[in-house]
């Protein structure tokens, strides 16, 4: 859990530079002019009819709830073996074939899988989806913790196991599961034989028949690991030391590399904190840059240095040329060796989907691991829960296994589909939903669960103002109404947006699309840094501007904003008052009128901000990460996202221990309503039988909770 836990923070960080570095890459435009004159009045938070409409949630009285979680909205993906779309996947990340089965590393499912290419029949060879471990035993007895990287050798499979940073041998016939090398719990660079050797979250991994090839990602290195010994030595690289050099063995330096491939003479490693495709001639170690140029991202075609790629994943090659899964473009690339020619065999650059078809009409969504049988790609399409067949010749691509639960078809319950959806809000008679990687508003009825696209279009990300689909925005995470409007914080474009509900009309309400900052002024003269969450009390909006460390106020009425607790810039964990508090990457916000509670993310602490005057205090947790129950300072999260609260009780998205937290205000209680730390899934059920994979906003209508499961693709109901 430690492991996952640490990818998913490095993950968070990785991303709010990259967005910084991007300038929030906001596009489109925006109507400052409608802007300013939107927002001229302010809103009660009784303009909707409901009295206890504050904070976006319906307060006034303490649920009393019977901890029973359903899938109110969407389709969770999940471990089902079967036949073709029968099949469920969660987050496949490593794909290997042999020409007549496929093996996939089902990475969030903790299971190695099989399928047949003849009848696309799934079967798990090993592992027991929703059980993290590490046990070595023969079939389901055995134990993963995120499975990344498989390859094969034709008798054996052996798999990159990341989170136990160690290398695991499967034999095929039997599923009988031993470790090649390292030892669970033990990260490190070290070399030696077997479990003498240490790996830090090892990703991608190929082999040439006697030796196992490992990009150890979190080392930024290439491993060597003879298969007969289990001895590793360290290719190129050295362990704790990233960039972009091009050099000989240690002297050479990668960035989070991933994917890797071999032709049997050099390696091909997917260098995707680079944005490049690497080159590594085995006998040498000499490291050279194949295709791409550091430092630029994109998604230009051509020769070499010339082209340019999104955060390549996986990469295989049939000998001739190679092919990669470029996984921030959601397309399919091929190079060919002799030229180092680059071109876009599948997909197309910005626009993620699930749709089947031919080339640039063709959609995946976070594609990842990459395998070829020389006349067919096999693509672990991970966003999309979904196992993907490319012909080379064509482009054509199909689904083999799996049946997405992503996307952003509208409808009742179980029909409508959500993209990675994280901020929700309720005026008590329908809830607001921010899908976020659909970047849209949807609205789903509480008496129905019939869910609709209020603004915004599914793949078009931008800054537009405008009404219903004629607006645009990029990623939106934190959403609030007063009853009247909705407030949404567009990540991506570092603004905050206003929607009137009754008409679906966008406007900007402060910050300016593609400017990062912290300047505080009126309307578009502010500058945010990613922010995520929103509230309001009706007369002003508070948003955690999460990469500025602080907690903004906006004035409805002007659009004045101020900082009201915390300095840009100076990341920490103490209580104080105004700018001399200190947050670490906030996310959640909710209030009851008078103060503010604060998921402060990065310090896994509950924080409490009176309005009136600033002072910041906390509430429940420390700096330190864990799942313990207990009273305020006693208890422990682990990356809480979203908080809502009911006037007594606050409510906890605690996204990295799966599980939804209830903390009693008056007293600093902290007991956990539903999930199990550690444990994720999409199973419903009462209490700690139910599972969650990365919940992260969360309402109440004053009956029942809702959480938007983010992983998951669904909206959650505890009643």
């Amino acid at each position: 859990m430690k492991g996952i836990r640490q990818w998913l923070r490095r993950f968070v960080v990785l991303a709010i530079f990259a967005l910084i570095l991007a300038g929030c890459s906001g596009g489109g435009s925006h109507d400052t002019s409608s802007s300013s004159s939107s927002s001229s009045s302010s809103s009660s938070s009784s303009s909707s009819g409901n009295p206890n409409l504050i904070g976006g949630a319906i307060q006034g009285h303490a649920l009393s709830l019977a901890e029973n979680v359903s899938t109110f909205a969407g389709v969770a993906p999940g471990s089902s073996d079967g036949i073709g779309v029968a099949a469920r996947f969660t987050s496949p990340y490593g794909i290997i074939t042999d020409g007549t089965n496929i093996y996939v590393a089902d990475t969030a499912n903790n299971t190695i899988r099989m399928i047949s290419i003849a009848t696309g029949t799934v079967t798990t060879l090993a592992g027991t989806a929703g059980i993290a471990g590490f046990i070595d035993g023969t079939g389901t007895t055995a134990n993963f913790n995120g499975p990344s990287g498989i390859t094969m050798d034709n008798t054996n499979l052996y798999v990159a196991d990341t989170n136990n940073s160690t290398i695991r041998k499967i034999v095929i016939a039997t599923g009988q599961v031993t470790t090649l090398a390292g030892t669970a719990g033990n990260l490190g660079s070290t070399d030696g034989i077997g479990s003498a050797a240490s790996f830090i979250s090892p990703y991608g991994m190929t082999t040439d028949g006697t030796n196992l090839y490992v990009t150890d990602n979190g080392s930024f290195t290439i491993r060597k690991i003879v298969i007969a010994t289990g001895q590793v030595t360290t290719l190129a690289g050295t362990a704790g030391a990233s960039g972009s050099t091009d050099s000989t063995g240690a002297a050479a330096r990668f960035n989070y590399p991933t994917g890797i491939t071999t032709d049997g003479t050099n390696l091909y490693v997917a260098d995707t904190g680079n944005d490049t495709i690497r080159q590594i001639v085995i006998a040498t170690g000499q490291v050279t840059t194949f295709a791409g140029t550091v430092g630029v991202l994109g998604s230009t075609d051509g020769m070499g240095v010339a082209a340019s790629f999104a955060s390549p994943g996986g990469i295989t090659t049939d000998g001739t040329d190679l092919y990669v899964a470029d996984t921030g473009n959601n397309t399919i690339r091929k190079i060919v060796i002799a030229t180092g020619q680059v071109t876009t065999l599948a997909g197309k650059a910005g626009t993620s989907g699930s749709t089947d078809g031919t080339g640039v009409a063709a959609r995946f969504n976070f594609l990842q691991g990459i395998t070829t049988d020389v006349t067919n790609l096999y693509v672990a399409d991970t966003g999309n829960n979904a196992i993907r067949k490319v012909v080379i010749a064509t482009g054509r691509v199909t689904t083999l296994a799996g049946t997405t639960s992503v996307g952003s078809a509208d409808g009742p319950g179980a029909a409508a589909r959500f993209n990675s959806p994280h901020g929700i809000t309720t005026d008590g008679t329908n809830l607001y939903v921010a899908d976020s990687r659909n970047n849209t508003i949807r609205m789903i009825s509480i008496a129905t669960g019939t869910v609709t696209t209020l603004a915004g279009s599914a793949g078009a990300p931008g800054s537009a103002d405008g009404t219903g689909t004629a607006a645009s925005f990029n990623d939106p995470y934190g959403i609030t109404t007063d009853g009247t409007s909705l407030y949404v914080v567009d990540t991506n474009n570092c603004t905050i947006r206003k929607i009137v509900i009754a008409t679906g009309k966008v406007t900007t309400l402060a910050g300016t699309a593609g400017v990062v900052g912290s300047a505080d002024g009126t309307g578009i003269t502010a500058n945010f840094a990613v922010p995520s969450g929103i509230t309001t009390d009706g007369t002003n909006l508070y948003v955690a501007d999460t990469a500025n460390d602080t907690i903004r106020k906006i004035a409805i009425a002007n659009e004045l904003v101020t900082t009201l607790a915390g300095t840009a810039g100076a990341v920490g964990f103490l209580d104080g008052t105004g700018a001399a508090a200190r947050f670490t990457n906030p996310t959640g916000i909710t209030t009851d009128g008078t103060n503010l509670y604060v998921a402060d993310s990065g310090n896994n602490a509950i924080r409490k901000i009176v309005i009136a005057t600033g002072q910041v205090t906390t509430l429940a947790g420390t700096a330190i990460m864990g799942s313990t129950d207990g009273t305020g300072s006693s208890a422990s999260f682990a990356g809480p996202f979203g908080i809502t609260m009911d006037g007594t009780n606050l409510y906890v998205a605690d996204s990295e221990n799966y599980t939804i937290r209830k903390i009693v205000i008056a007293s600093g209680q902290v007991t956990t309503l539903a999930g199990t730390a550690g444990l994720s899934g999409s199973t419903d059920g009462t209490g700690t039988t139910a599972r969650f994979n990365y919940p992260a906003g969360i309402t109440t209508d004053g009956i029942n909770l809702y959480a938007t499961d983010a992983w998951n693709n669904t909206i959650r109901q505890m009643r």
